[in-house]
């Protein structure tokens, strides 16, 4: 790990009780590929933060769950504008679009926090111009845990990607509480076929190309529901489909 640096907090948005957005400084000269994550600190303890701001804004923007007795986000969860952070200036990751070809379709399949690294994405011309379709599935347990619903909205008037928004078909999936929308987990939609008939395309080898981010038994089972349909992990190596980033 590089030398943390001090940054401070100059935005914060709390989605519900247990989940939190947070802006800081950027700090200058700072780059980063949209889906890298970096390590943020608070009094010696670190941890992993995907980078949900664009590569081009001014700011660094993260997304948060507030874990109980959590060593970090419990004393983040009482921090505001001005207390300050340190943060490791290094982005680490692979949960990147040079993972790819860039052509076809681009599947983000994310649950809870794990939506923070698509938000980054959407926020970069490259994405845009590179898929002919763009699908993100974000799938939560009750329908307050639905972040970044007015930004994602708002795609349709930016002034740089609605030239786009026709693109992107956005697919919430609620598990718990009253919802009349998909309401099971992202493997069983893809096993049963009712994520692809519901958005109205496939997920097919020759076309798509799938990133996963979430907690790591939905990263696991929907790594194994796309192998089934032909697809196989993107490596250095060798071409393929899949792209995978646990979140914790």
């Amino acid at each position: 790990m590089a030398s943390p640096i001090d940054v401070a907090i100059t935005h914060r948005h709390d989605w519900t009780d247990h989940l939190l957005s947070f802006r800081t400084e950027r700090p200058s000269g700072f780059r980063f590929a949209p889906g890298q994550f970096v390590r943020l600190g608070i009094q010696g303890v670190f941890r992993a933060y995907s980078i949900a701001s664009g590569p081009f804004d001014d700011h660094l923007e993260y997304y948060s769950i507030v874990v109980p007795d959590g060593a970090f986000t419990q004393p983040l969860s009482r921090m505001g504008p001005g207390s300050v952070l340190q943060m490791d200036p290094e982005p680490y990751g692979f949960l990147t679009l040079e993972r790819f070809a860039l052509e076809g379709d681009l599947w983000m399949l994310a649950s809870g926090t794990g939506l923070a690294p698509f938000i980054s994405m959407l926020a970069d011309p490259l994405t845009w111009e590179s898929f002919d379709r763009i699908v993100l599935v974000h799938s939560v347990r009750t329908p307050e845990e639905l972040a970044y619903q007015d930004w994602l909205g708002d795609l349709s008037r930016h002034e740089v990607f609605s030239a786009w928004a026709d693109r992107l078909t956005i697919q919430p999936v609620v598990t718990r509480g009253p919802w009349t929308g998909l309401t099971d987990r992202i493997p069983s939609l893809l096993d049963s076929g009712r994520l692809e008939s519901t958005v109205g395309l496939a997920i097919v080898p020759e076309r798509s190309k799938v990133m996963i981010c979430g907690n790591p038994e939905m990263v696991k089972d929907t790594r194994t529901s796309l192998k089934k349909k032909g697809l196989k992990p993107a490596r250095s190596s060798s071409p393929g489909q899949i792209a995978t980033e646990n979140y914790w």
